[in-house]
């Protein structure tokens, strides 16, 4: 066997093994971070060529700074999508939940998140919006759900965050107090009475 066809061989080995461990894991999306672990990459600049050449063969596609996928984005949930690109703990929230439920008639321009960190940012055809919560109210799960990898709000722990920005936000149908102002105290947002106590 020539050097030329065993290195072939070696290199097809190599993706197969790879794309068995992301197989393994069960997810679509991921952070180069997470690939140079998994896959026991140290340098940064041979995975960054890894990369470019699975993307070229379309074996993965490249969403955003450092994200891939095995889907092309508009094959994704883009909830799903901006939950990973905040790459930290972070669940949607404030007007995205509040539209689609409507308790707000006015669409939002971007999928609102609640995060670490104050970012917006576009992936694919759609924007994202995350607003910064301080660690002390974010971590606290009191009306936060995951399905299916994505974490949400629920109805009135969507209007309890938009209170905490905004206490004179306006809500164009009604909605249970009793569990806004519960979730208020759960997570220890100030109790904002002047809008339940109508």
């Amino acid at each position: 066997m020539s050097t030329l066809r065993k290195t072939s061989n070696e290199g097809r080995s190599k993706t197969l093994k790879r794309f068995a461990q992301l197989a393994a894991l069960g997810e679509v999306v991921f952070h180069i971070s997470d690939l140079a672990s998994l896959w026991q990459i140290t340098n940064r600049n041979t995975l960054r060529t890894t990369l470019k050449r699975y993307a070229e063969q379309e074996l993965v596609y490249r969403l955003w700074k450092g994200m891939y996928a095995l889907k092309p984005a508009d094959k994704i949930d883009p909830l799903l999508l901006g939950i990973k690109a905040v790459h930290s703990y972070s669940y949607i929230s404030t007007e995205t939940i509040l539209f689609r439920s409507g308790i707000i008639s006015q669409r939002p321009a971007a999928v609102t998140l609640v995060g670490p960190v104050s970012r917006r940012f576009e992936i694919g055809r759609t924007e994202y919006a995350c607003r910064k919560l301080a660690d002390q109210y974010l971590y606290r799960s009191d009306g936060v759900l995951e399905i299916g990898g994505i974490r949400e709000a629920s109805l009135e722990r969507a209007v309890a965050d938009l209170l905490y920005y905004n206490p004179q936000a306006h809500l164009d149908a009604p909605v249970d107090w009793k569990e806004v102002k519960r979730i208020q105290a759960a997570v220890g947002y100030q109790l904002t009475s002047s809008r339940y106590n109508r």
